[in-house]
């Protein structure tokens, strides 16, 4: 983890977007087809911790994008060539485009200067998205990776971001995976190889500094 000033510095108002990963009511809500998921998601507090840093980010002029996984009712463009994707069909709740499904779950508040980024195809986050052009276009240089699941896609969009050349970090208790041992052991071993590692106190206390505006 670097020092605190390195951190604000990553953490930049004006350079840096706080990405959600999933965290959509099919997956974490209440009724998520993956119940297991989002009971972890719910029980470690990580859906709140991200929750306080999309209200953290609002109120200091960081740009907010979520990542939503969907699926057409008729499949068409959906991957097949995993068992992730063969699953899909059978779960019983389906990620179909234009459901309660797919928006954005409690308690995470959206406002109209968020972006969402859907994808119909894929395991990532951010590659065959419009992720990477919406942030160069923003000036953005560090992407804040938080949501689900820590056993696909965070680590996903953590080495799709680096790989285009942003820096990533990962407030460790606002990622959620299963079971509830792997996420910090994933963190721990891979993660934080390439990734800043922080917590939600710690960027939230960044963002509280004054910093010059944001660019419009």
């Amino acid at each position: 983890m670097p020092p605190p000033a390195d951190l604000a510095g990553q953490l930049d108002p004006a350079t840096a977007a706080l990405l959600t990963v999933e965290c959509q009511r099919g997956v974490v809500g209440v009724d998520s087809a993956l119940p297991e998921l989002a009971a972890q998601a719910r029980s470690s507090g990580a859906l709140h911790r991200v929750a306080r840093l999309v209200a953290g980010a609002h109120e200091a002029g960081v740009q907010v994008l979520h990542a939503i996984a969907e699926r057409r009712p008729d499949g068409r463009g959906s991957s097949s060539n995993a068992r992730l994707f063969a699953a899909a069909p059978r779960l019983p709740v389906q990620q179909h485009s234009g459901t309660t499904a797919v928006r954005v779950a409690p308690p995470i508040e959206v406002a109209d200067e968020d972006l969402i980024v859907r994808r119909l195809h894929g395991l990532s986050p951010i590659a065959g998205t419009d992720v990477d052009a919406l942030l160069r276009n923003l000036g953005c240089r560090t992407l804040v990776v938080v949501g689900v699941s820590a056993n696909v896609a965070i680590p996903n969009a953590v080495f799709d971001a680096v790989n285009l050349g942003y820096t990533a970090v990962v407030p460790r208790d606002a990622i959620a995976g299963v079971p509830a041992d792997y996420t910090p052991a994933m963190v721990r071993n891979t993660l934080a190889l390439v990734a800043t590692v922080t917590t939600t106190d710690e960027v939230l206390a960044c963002w509280k500094r004054p910093h010059r505006v944001r660019r419009e």
